[in-house]
């Protein structure tokens, strides 16, 4: 523990303790160079002693340090004072997702589907430049107040890598998201991160870890063997589209997931679209591990085991029976060992072939060409004849080196491989420092802000109109933004996001209305509602004669709507409410 007030390298005075764990401590300091605030995550215990530990979290530390995201955690310096090593990060006023799921239990699908999109953008860019973060966890992400999130702990996830599982202390918040690869000791790809997103995406829709056991190995095996549970059955108001990107994400062989966390990124865009309503569930393109055979296989092993174990044991007590009788369970022993290596072989056989199939079978990669730089159509044409199709709607992002109107980017990127026919959207440049406003009509609003923040450094604001209920604009959906849909907003500028203030209306219930209807009405708006009683001989018993709120004015929860009914004159009874005096009757 560093004291209140103590340097750390003769630079960085401690403030106070941030947190404490089994890998590192966290401390708020005061850049006395710069004069900032920072936080400085110190090294402790064991992983300070390990030499190798410590080259290889140096190394990655700096490496990371390179990425400039605004969803990502900067890391302004590492170095070692006095044996303590220590990095040297941006400090973030916030919580971790983790701190705000024991707070709320689980977020809502909007809430979830807008810190995603932050977090595969910024994964997009640490994998742009070849960093994995291996440890993607809700512990690792923090959420501001303004719902902007940052990915932390870069440097220390990919050091921590090839000694997590022997760090006791910080190997069960890490195993809940293990990918299969990672428990069985193989290397982490870019797939091994997509892995643990979708792990996190189910618990920030449910509130819990799919997985859960007494030890980490025990957690680790069901990762590798059991399949994901529905996060529907948890909540069955999660749409379709949305289960289906965590089971793609989530698939134990690599090759049924996401590429890259940018086409997981375009997944989400687009996850809570009209058009992706009525989905159908995901299915897997090639085998996962076939959990049933491995069972069966299992069990035949154990009876054989089990069936030899008695019979020579009967074999010793029963002296007295003759070689024949004793011959017998051991060619039945044979047999059965015969028949199991028998099925072992047309298993792994079985398993050889389905293979080779789907390798030869399999659509072959190309190259997406170079096409920066390029006019769209330019762009296009060479795109079509690589054998890829294009999208006929373009994507536009400011670009400080090349011209307007020019291509910039692709999605997804140049020089990845793909299977000839992928869709790839050409991101056209707006000229410097200018985002082009999409047109977010009739999307919900939070995913629209996390949108414009993932591509464009704005300040987003939500405002709201009023809008007549006969219009029908539902609430927390985008009515328009300013500047509007195709205009262009610099860099740093504000952009508006309106959305509707739904105005309710009183009708006329004297024209139609009954009494039933007009508690619903009162009921849904949170009236008061009073009866007055008129007797008359005029109108039917039960009509509506007066209303205390005139009609077409607005309502306001909480008011008192007093209603006034016809009766019969020799209506006894009593009846809620005031009766007041007969209206006359008028005559010839």
């Amino acid at each position: 523990m560093i004291v209140k007030g103590s340097k750390i390298n003769d630079r960085y005075q401690i403030i106070k303790t941030l947190g404490e764990g089994g890998m590192a401590n966290v401390y708020l300091a005061h850049d006395t160079i710069l004069d900032r605030k920072v936080a400085v995550k110190v090294l402790r215990g064991d992983l300070a002693n390990d030499e190798k530990f410590v080259r290889r979290f140096q190394r990655e530390a700096l490496s990371a340090s390179s990425l400039s995201h605004p969803n990502i955690v900067e890391m302004y310096d590492v170095g070692e004072d006095d044996g303590q090593y220590y990095i040297v990060m941006e400090y973030v006023d916030g919580k971790t997702l983790k701190q705000v799921l024991k707070q709320r239990g689980h977020l809502s699908i909007t809430e979830v589907v807008d810190i995603m999109l932050q977090l595969t953008d910024g994964m997009a860019h640490a994998h742009d430049a070849y960093i994995i973060h291996r440890d993607i966890k809700p512990q690792n992400i923090m959420i501001l107040s303004n719902g902007m999130i940052k990915i932390t702990d870069f440097g220390v996830a990919t050091a921590l890598n090839s000694t997590q599982l022997t760090q006791t202390n910080s190997v069960m918040g890490t195993v809940h998201y293990l990918p299969p690869e990672q428990a069985q000791g193989k290397g982490s790809t870019i797939r091994s991160d997509i892995y643990s997103m979708g792990i996190m995406m189910y618990e920030l829709l449910t509130g819990l870890v799919p997985y859960k056991g007494d030890n980490a190995v025990e957690i680790a095996l069901k990762h590798l063997k059991e399949p994901l549970p529905s996060v529907r059955k948890a909540n069955s108001s999660i749409p379709q589209s949305i289960e289906n990107i965590i089971i793609k994400s989530t698939a134990k062989n690599p090759k049924n997931r996401y590429t890259d966390a940018r086409e997981m990124h375009q997944d989400l865009m687009t996850a809570l679209d009209e058009s992706r309503k009525d989905e159908k569930r995901f299915i897997y393109k090639y085998p996962e591990n076939d959990l049933e055979e491995t069972k069966v296989l299992d069990e035949e092993v154990s009876k054989v085991k089990e069936t030899t174990k008695k019979k020579a044991k009967k074999e010793v007590n029963e002296e007295e029976e003759d070689f024949e009788d004793i011959a017998e369970p051991v060619k039945s022993n044979k047999l059965l060992i015969i028949l199991v290596s028998i099925f072992t072989a047309l298993v792994l056989i079985t398993t050889v072939a389905i293979t080779i199939y789907f390798e030869k079978t399999e659509i072959k990669n190309i190259v997406i060409p170079d096409v920066s730089n390029l006019e769209p159509v330019e762009a296009s044409n060479k795109l079509v004849d690589a054998g890829f199709d294009v999208e006929t709607e373009y994507k536009y992002i400011s670009s400080d080196t090349i011209d307007e109107g020019k291509v910039v980017q692709t999605s997804p990127e140049i020089g990845s491989k793909r299977k000839s026919g992928t869709k790839v959207i050409l991101y056209i440049s707006s000229g410097e420092g200018v985002y082009v406003v999409e047109d977010f009509t009739g999307e919900n609003y939070l995913v629209a802000k996390g949108k414009i923040e993932a591509q464009c450094e704005c300040n987003v604001i939500v405002e709201t109109e009023k809008v007549d209920e006969d219009k029908k604009a539902k609430e927390d959906t985008v009515l328009r933004t300013i500047p509007a849909k195709n205009e262009q907003s610099k860099l740093g500028e504000t952009i508006t996001i309106v959305i509707p203030e739904v105005e309710y209306k009183y009708p006329d219930f004297t024209k139609g209305y009954t009494i039933d209807k007009i508690e619903e009405f009162a009921k849904k708006h949170e009236l008061k509602l009073e009866y007055k009683y008129q007797t008359t001989t005029t109108v039917d018993e039960g009509t509506i004669l007066k209303q205390s709120r005139a009609a077409s004015s607005v309502v306001t929860p909480g008011a008192t709507l007093v209603i006034t009914v016809a009766i019969k004159p020799d209506v006894e009874e009593d009846l809620p409410g005031e009766i007041t005096e007969e209206i006359p009757e008028t005559g010839e």
